[in-house]
């Protein structure tokens, strides 16, 4: 009989503990949630709209991947959506790299230049995506020393800067738009908090080492590291030539 007490006060104990730890999962993951949360929810004034032109301290803008201004200045029409995914287009003496960079693009990439002569400049449209992509993208780019450039109007945003840091020669036009902020490295909601923290800051060091290859400034993460993910920190023309992500005049 006092065996079997014993038996039973062990299991009971064992799914206490159990039931402990999952209880202790939750409430670091309902942590993390707020911790999220809770800076979107301040009284201060949201960021304004990426149409409105930036100036030195004033350069957190609203930022949704999946649109952007058809040109600087003016409203934002629906007709102005990105592709879900990168478009490769051979325009004449450019190549175009246009949308949202999404997980897997960098082999599609691959896959399409392959067997192809593809001219040494590469214009950029994206609102970024995917920041292991635009790595793979940019380390491909610098192999082939193609050069890289904004176009007036256009925008690079997001994990897209990484991608136009990997031009040997590297050019922003007149009111073009070229921002960085807070990057997700595959987070998972099912995973504990200590493992996705530890996710996020294995993504930002591969980023820094990128950075660092290309002969970027890593001053830029600053600005990358302070703002938040629906948000998105315009560089200066100033600040572009200053971190070295532009190295001569946009022709």
């Amino acid at each position: 009989m006092t065996e079997r007490r014993r038996g039973r006060i062990t299991a009971a104990g064992a799914i206490k503990a159990i039931l402990g730890i999952q209880i202790g999962i939750a409430a670091i993951l309902f942590g993390r949630d707020i911790a999220t949360v809770l800076p979107r929810l301040s009284l201060s004034a949201p960021a304004p709209q990426l149409t409105k032109p930036v100036a030195p301290g004033d350069q957190r803008r609203r930022y949704d991947p999946r649109r952007v201004p058809a040109a600087p200045g003016q409203p934002l029409p629906d007709s102005a959506d990105m592709p879900a995914r990168l478009l490769f287009e051979i325009r004449g003496d450019a190549l175009h790299l246009t949308g949202v960079i999404a997980p897997g693009d960098a082999a599609r990439f691959a896959e399409w230049r392959a067997g192809r002569d593809l001219p040494g400049l590469m214009r950029l449209h994206s609102t970024g995506g995917s920041v292991p992509d635009a790595l793979e993208i940019g380390r491909a780019l610098r192999h082939a020393a193609a050069e890289t450039e904004i176009a007036a109007g256009s925008v690079c945003l997001s994990a897209c800067p990484y991608i136009l840091a990997a031009g040997t020669t590297r050019r922003v036009g007149d009111d073009g738009y070229v921002g960085v902020h807070q990057h997700y490295f595959g987070e998972s909601e099912l995973l504990p908090a200590f493992i996705a923290v530890e996710d996020i800051q294995r993504g930002q060091a591969k980023v820094v080492a990128y950075l660092d290859e290309m002969g970027i400034d890593l001053r830029l993460m600053q600005h990358s590291l302070a703002t938040p993910p629906d948000e998105i920190y315009i560089l200066t023309p100033e600040e572009l030539q200053d971190y070295a992500l532009v190295t001569e005049p946009a022709e």
